[in-house]
């Protein structure tokens, strides 16, 4: 049943997404099914194999809410067959709390306090409206705590009103109204037009709630939140009092009235502030998605970031009045040396710094120089290009965002003991150069400065999405049991922090692993954890295919493979021909057409890494500040942000500018990412600058006119 339902929605055969379920339960990991199991699921990609896991996991979740019904409703004794049938058969979550509506325990509600009255009775005669002058009945019912007329009266709508709100097809309607119909408003609170400058677009706005696009959502709902902005859905009420009318109300008189007025009491008072609130929260959740799929695009470009390798780095955190603090790592991202430089005002000791910086480049054989990109950036790369160094020393520009959040976090801390903040602050920046997915899995994702109102969407939607993306761009590369730190090793498939720490107190203990199978002596490595980390995992030992992706469970594959050329598995390495080799039909029936072709490309590219190459970019050096950006110019830029309404980019100077939507390309594009990606060299053209509101406006459409 659960794969027929992830089936449709997810647009995927059942029978691969049955064979995903099957390993889910076994046991394994979203990285290791997608890349040693695409025999089994069609060659399933992993953000498929991710959203089988989430449909799967959303679903179980209402599988125990029915449970919970079902158990609530049989201790009242009305959970008949029919009922548990149609519970049982519900898999749509509003629709589910519906049935269970009027079976839910009460809290001491007008209609439960009318009901403890024993005025029941009377609305049940009252919303026939069989009797429409109602005098002598209602006076049966006027005893205990009801003493007027008036009293029983209003008791009785008061039941009627939530009956008429507990009725199915009732909410069905009115549901179906509000979100065909419904318009999402916002409006200015009086007295906030300084304080909510920023929302200014949102002081008298309104759109169809269902096409309302999500930073306009979430920016209505942060204004709200805030205290600037009145907010909510609107309809007209008209048409669905009259909708409801034609459905309760049967003739005229006393009863009908009575009816009538319970029919308004109902939409006002139950059924319209919990449909607009299940409306808000679907908009919600649709707006927390699209921003979520954006931020974890732009969190996956981030960590796939081309690194520059093994060299030994002199990192800068730059500073003006307190100064540049510098650093020496080795290729190891151990740190070597660090001081601190004054080049820039207010101190001004330039001759000083371009000295310090040519002897500690020559005393630590530095082959790069790591620049942050934020304040005093671009100062700071003008005074290294002063320098003169006897051999050629790349210079790169590092994105800085959330290095700060590292130098002062418990890792951070638990890294470098003996050294303050800003020391860690410049290693962070030098390793980030070195190998930035390694870096920045130190960092939580939310703190690299990418994405829109990730503070504002579900905290668990996006811990999900974000740990997936982590763990998927970590297990794509691979990592070097021997060299990596342990909040690397921790996203690797079914390895997690406890494991991770193992790994690393055995390599301390033992020194480094030889092989593969070495790894299974480490504390609580058993052999379904090794059989989900084993591939992602590289050794430089004896046997080759340690330091590959080929799994160990197909390492006699490879000697089938080499014994049917009649090489050895050395002689296999790097042979490019083997992607265009005629597949031998007995192994392809053993192991899978999906899974030899895979085994055979990674035999010609053994540990291929799918980063690209780093390559530098030059900004504009005429440009020094915001003062100095004009309207007209056409300028090289850096893409640092992608929203869904478009791109920041980095000109080389604090204030990054924005690249509407609408002037990406002259051609229709729904999202910026159609177009871009982060880290993108781009041409832009200034066609805006508010030095005031600090705010530059470009266009790459135009650049290229």
């Amino acid at each position: 049943m659960l794969s027929s339902l992830i089936s449709k929605n997810i647009n995927i055969t059942e029978k691969d997404v049955k064979a995903v379920i099957t390993l889910l339960e076994g046991g394994a990991t979203v990285p290791f099914i997608a890349r040693y199991r695409k025999d089994m699921t069609g060659g399933m990609e992993d953000i498929n194999v991710f959203e089988v896991q989430k449909q799967l996991a959303k679903f179980k979740e209402l599988e125990k809410r029915k449970t919970h019904i079902c158990s609530v409703i049989d201790e009242q004794g009305k959970l008949t067959s029919e009922l548990k049938a149609k519970i049982d058969d519900c898999w749509d979550e509003k629709v589910l709390e519906d049935i269970y509506l009027p079976y839910k325990p009460k809290r001491q509600t007008k209609a439960e306090v009318a009901r403890q009255n024993g005025l029941e009775g009377l609305a049940g005669i009252i919303i026939k409206q069989e009797q429409q002058h109602l005098g002598n009945v209602i006076n049966r019912f006027i005893k205990g705590n009801i003493k007027t007329e008036e009293e029983a009266l209003e008791g009785a709508k008061d039941i009627i009103a939530e009956w008429i709100s507990e009725r199915q097809n009732t909410r069905d309607r009115i549901r179906r109204t509000f979100f065909y119909d419904g318009e999402l408003f916002s409006k200015l609170k009086k007295g906030k037009e300084r304080e909510a400058e920023k929302y200014e677009l949102y002081f008298d706005f309104s759109q169809k709630a269902t096409q309302a696009p999500s930073h306009r959502v979430l920016a209505i709902l942060r204004g709200t939140e805030e205290g600037f902005l009145t907010s909510g859905i609107k309809v007209e009420k008209d048409k669905i009092l009259e909708m409801m009318n034609q459905y309760f109300v049967k003739g005229n008189g006393e009863a009908s009235d009575i009816v009538a007025q319970a029919v308004k009491e109902a939409y006002q008072r139950l059924l319209k502030p919990t449909i607009e609130n299940e409306l808000l929260k679907e908009i919600k959740l649709k707006a927390d998605q699209e921003a979520i799929k954006v931020f974890a695009k732009n969190i996956r470009q981030l960590l796939m970031v081309p690194p520059l390798g093994d060299k030994n780095i002199l990192a800068i955190d730059p500073g003006f009045k307190t100064g540049c603090k510098v650093v020496c790592i080795d290729k190891q991202g151990n740190l070597k040396h660090n001081e601190t430089i004054f080049p820039h005002p207010p101190q001004n000791k330039f001759t000083a710094a371009v000295s310090k910086i040519g002897s500690l480049v020559n005393a630590y054989k530095i082959e790069a120089i790591a620049i942050g990109n934020g304040t005093a950036g671009r100062e700071t790369e003008n005074l290294i290009k002063k320098v003169h160094f006897d051999k050629p020393v790349e210079v790169f520009m590092v994105n800085e965002n959330g290095a700060s959040i590292y130098s002062a976090s418990p890792i951070g801390r638990e890294e470098f003991p003996d050294y303050d903040v800003t020391v860690r602050g410049s290693v962070s920046i030098g390793r980030r150069l070195m190998d930035p997915l390694a870096e920045l899995v130190k960092i939580d994702p939310k703190s690299v400065g990418v994405g829109q109102y990730q503070h504002d969407v579900d905290q668990n939607l996006l811990k999900t999405e974000l740990d997936y993306v982590v763990e998927s761009c970590v297990n794509q590369v691979g990592v070097n049991v021997n060299t990596a730190s342990k909040y690397l090793l921790q996203y690797v498939a079914g390895v997690g922090p406890v494991l991770a720490q193992n790994i690393i107190n055995y390599r301390t203990e033992n020194g480094p692993f030889t092989s593969r199978e070495e790894i299974k002596k480490v504390p609580r490595m058993g052999a379904k954890v090794f059989e989900q980390c084993a591939g992602f995992l590289r050794v430089k030992g004896d046997n080759v295919l340690d330091n590959t992706s080929v799994h160990p469970e197909q390492y006699k594959t490879v000697a089938a493979i080499a014994k049917s050329f009649n090489k050895k598995i050395e002689d296999l390495i790097e042979d490019e021909t083997l992607v265009n080799t005629q597949l031998d039909e007995k192994l392809v029936a053993q192991v899978g057409k999906l899974s030899l072709q895979d085994i055979l490309k990674e035999l010609a590219k053994p540990g291929f890494d799918p980063r690209k190459k780093i390559k530098k970019f030059n900004f504009d050096e005429s440009l020094k500040s915001i003062s100095d950006v004009k309207e007209g110019m056409i300028l090289p830029g850096l893409v640092t942000n992608l929203t869904n309404f478009g791109a920041f980019v980095d000109i080389g100077i604090k204030e990054n500018g924005l690249v509407h939507i609408s002037h990406i390309t002259d051609r229709f594009i729904s999202s910026p990412m159609e177009e871009l990606d982060l880290n993108d060299f781009v041409r832009v053209k200034v066609i805006a600058v508010d030095i005031a509101k600090k705010r530059i406006g470009l266009s790459i459409k135009d650049a290229k006119s």
